[in-house]
C-alpha cells in the first residue's frame, strides 16, 4: 500500500541468462573480433603462420635462415633503390611500430588535453587513429574525426599536437598530402583503378603530418641547371619529406615576403639559376631592378637583358617598357591564344624586383612613385597571360606598403617578425594551418612556407643556398644573348587590324535638346536657325 508522498521506483524486469549461454556469447564475440583483426592484417597473420610452420618443420634454423636472408635482401634493396625500399618495406614496418608503441600510448591523453575529445551520452568520444605511414623524415597519421568535427578544429591546435607527441613541427591536411602516381605499363589500368579507390575523397578523415626528423636543418646545395627549364616545375627548394619542391612560374606572379637576413636572396637566386638554361638559349629574358644600388644582383649582370640599380628614373623606364611589351603582345595574341607560350622569338619576360617597398612606399618623389605604381598595377593585373611576369621581394607586406599585394597569385613566406604578417603573405588562416613563419629559429636561413598546388595547407621548404662563387660561375656559363635587350623592337611590329564592319555605323550627335542644337548650328553658320 502506498500513500501520497511515497516515492515509487519502477525497474524493468531483468532477464537472467544461464551461465553457459553468457560464456558462449563472450567466446563468439571475441572470436568474431579476432577474425576481423586477421582479415584487416593479412601480412602479419601470414608471417606468423609461416613462422610456425617453419619452426615445426625445421626447428630453430627454420627461423634463423629466413630472417638472415630477409635482412640481406633488405640491405641490397636499400642500396639499389632506397626510395622504393622506404615505400614498400621500411615505411610500413616503422609506421606500424610507431603506431603501437608511440602514438597509441599517448593518444587518449593528447586528444583530451588538446581539446579534440567530445562527450556524447555522458561518455567521452575520441578521434580514431586509423593508420600511421612513415618515411625517412615524416609520420603521416590518418585520423577519423568525431562527428561534428572539421579539419579546422585540428588545424587550430597543430602546434599543440606536435609537442604532445614530442616533436616541434606538424601539419594538418584535409586531403591526402601525397598525390596519386602516374601509372604506365601492362598493369596500368588495374593499378589506376586501385589508385582511384585509395585516393578517393574521404571527408571524415584528416591527415596529421608529424616531422620526425627535420631534414631542413642542413644547407641545401644548388640544384642542377636544366638545359630547357620546365616553367611548371622549376626546382628551387627541398621539402620536409626530402622531395624537391618546384615553382609553377608559368602565367603567375610571385611575391616573396621575409624579414631582413631571412634568405630572400636564396629564393631569387635559386629562381635565376633554374632559368639559366632558358636565359642562355633566349627562351627567357630577365629584367632586374635592384634598388639597393646593385648590391644583390650586380654579380649576375651578364645574365640580365635589362638591369637598373642606381637611378629610380631608369627603374620607372624599365617598368614602362615592360608595359609596352605587354600592350604589343595583347594586340598580337588577342583572339589567338589565352596564355602565352614562350619561344626563342617570343620569350618569357621575368621582371625581378629585389625590394619592392623601395619603389612603392619609401620613394620620396611622389610623381615617380605614382608612375611606378601605375606600371606595376598593369603588369600584375594583365601581364601573366602574355608572358610578362613579376617576381618581387618585400620585407613589410602591409597594405599601405604594398597596395597590390592581392595581385600576386603565388606567395612565399620566409622568416617574419609578426604573427599577423604570415596571413598577409600567405592568406587568411595560413598561420592556423601550420605556417609558423614568425617563429623561425636563427639557423633557418632560406626556410619558408609555400602553398602546394591543389591544397590550401602550407608546406615547409628550404631553398638552395647560392654563394657568390656560384653566381659568378652561373653568369659565366649562362650569359644572355647579345641581342637580348632588343625585345622592345617587337613593339614596332605590324599588328592585326580591327575587323571592318559590313555597314557603317550611323552618325550620332551629342545628347542635347533640339532647340539647343538649332541654336548651335545657327551660330556656327552665322545665319538664322534652321
Amino acid at each position: 500500500m502506498t500513500t501520497a508522498g511515497d516515492l515509487v521506483v519502477i525497474r524493468p524486469r531483468r532477464l537472467e541468462l544461464p551461465l553457459w549461454l553468457t560464456v558462449l556469447g563472450l567466446v563468439l564475440r571475441w572470436l568474431g573480433r579476432g577474425l576481423w583483426w586477421c582479415l584487416r592484417h593479412p601480412v602479419t597473420v601470414s608471417l606468423v603462420v609461416a613462422g610456425m610452420w617453419l619452426y615445426r618443420e625445421f626447428g630453430r634454423f627454420g627461423l634463423i635462415f629466413p630472417v638472415v636472408g630477409a635482412g640481406l635482401v633488405s640491405a641490397v634493396w636499400r642500396w639499389r633503390h632506397e626510395a622504393c625500399w622506404w615505400t614498400w618495406c621500411a615505411g610500413p614496418l616503422l609506421g606500424r611500430f610507431r603506431q603501437v608503441f608511440v602514438y597509441r600510448r599517448a593518444w587518449r591523453e593528447a586528444m583530451t588535453l588538446c581539446g579534440l575529445s567530445r562527450v556524447y551520452e555522458h561518455r567521452p568520444v575520441l578521434p580514431q587513429l586509423v593508420r600511421v605511414r612513415s618515411d625517412q623524415a615524416l609520420d603521416v597519421l590518418t585520423i577519423r574525426m568525431v562527428r561534428g568535427q572539421t579539419p579546422e578544429d585540428f588545424q587550430r591546435v597543430t602546434a599543440n599536437l606536435a609537442y604532445a607527441f614530442g616533436r616541434r613541427h606538424a601539419r594538418v591536411y584535409s586531403e591526402r598530402p601525397d598525390t596519386a602516381p602516374v601509372r604506365s605499363g601492362y598493369w596500368a589500368l588495374v593499378l589506376a583503378a586501385i589508385d582511384r579507390f585509395r585516393f578517393r575523397d574521404r571527408p571524415s578523415l584528416v591527415y596529421l603530418v608529424v616531422v620526425r626528423t627535420d631534414a631542413l636543418r642542413t644547407v641545401v646545395e644548388p640544384f642542377d641547371v636544366p638545359t630547357v627549364p620546365d616553367f611548371t616545375c622549376l626546382p628551387l627548394a627541398r621539402r620536409e619529406d626530402l622531395r624537391t619542391w618546384g615553382l609553377h612560374l608559368l602565367a603567375t606572379h610571385v611575391l616573396v615576403g621575409g624579414a631582413t637576413r631571412s634568405g630572400k636572396g636564396s629564393v631569387l637566386w635559386s629562381l635565376v639559376r633554374a632559368l639559366g638554361g632558358g636565359v642562355a638559349s633566349g627562351l627567357v629574358r630577365l629584367w632586374v631592378i635592384d634598388p639597393k644600388g646593385g648590391m644583390e644582383f650586380a654579380l649576375g649582370r651578364p645574365m640580365f637583358a635589362r638591369f637598373a640599380g642606381k637611378s629610380f628614373e631608369a627603374m620607372a623606364d624599365l617598368l614602362d617598357e615592360a608595359v609596352s611589351v605587354l600592350r604589343e603582345r595583347q594586340a598580337r595574341l588577342a583572339g589567338t591564344v589565352r596564355v602565352h607560350t614562350p619561344t626563342e622569338t617570343d620569350p618569357l619576360v621575368v621582371v625581378v624586383v629585389d625590394e619592392l617597398a623601395a619603389l612603392t612606399a619609401y620613394l620620396q618623389d611622389v610623381d615617380l612613385r605614382k608612375r611606378i605604381a601605375s606600371s606595376l598595377g598593369l603588369l600584375l593585373s594583365q601581364g601573366a597571360g602574355v608572358g610578362v611576369l613579376v617576381v618581387a621581394a618585400v620585407q613589410d607586406p602591409r597594405k599601405e606598403v604594398l597596395p597590390f599585394r592581392d595581385l600576386f597569385p603565388t606567395r612565399i613566406a620566409l622568416g617574419l617578425t609578426e604573427a599577423a604578417q604570415v596571413d598577409l603573405v600567405l592568406g587568411d588562416g595560413a598561420r592556423n594551418r601550420g605556417a609558423l613563419a614568425d617563429q623561425m629559429p636563427r639557423w633557418a636561413k632560406g626556410v619558408g612556407y609555400v602553398i602546394l598546388d591543389g591544397t590550401p595547407e602550407p608546406a615547409r621548404v628550404r631553398f638552395s643556398y647560392i654563394t657568390d662563387d656560384h653566381i659568378r660561375q652561373l653568369a659565366a656559363d649562362y650569359p644572355a644573348p647579345a641581342d637580348a635587350a632588343d625585345i622592345l623592337a617587337q613593339v614596332g611590329r605590324e599588328t592585326a587590324q580591327e575587323p571592318t564592319r559590313p555597314l557603317p555605323r550611323p552618325r550620332r550627335g551629342p545628347l542635347l535638346p533640339d532647340s539647343l542644337l538649332s541654336f548651335l548650328d545657327s551660330d556656327r553658320d552665322g545665319g538664322e536657325p534652321r
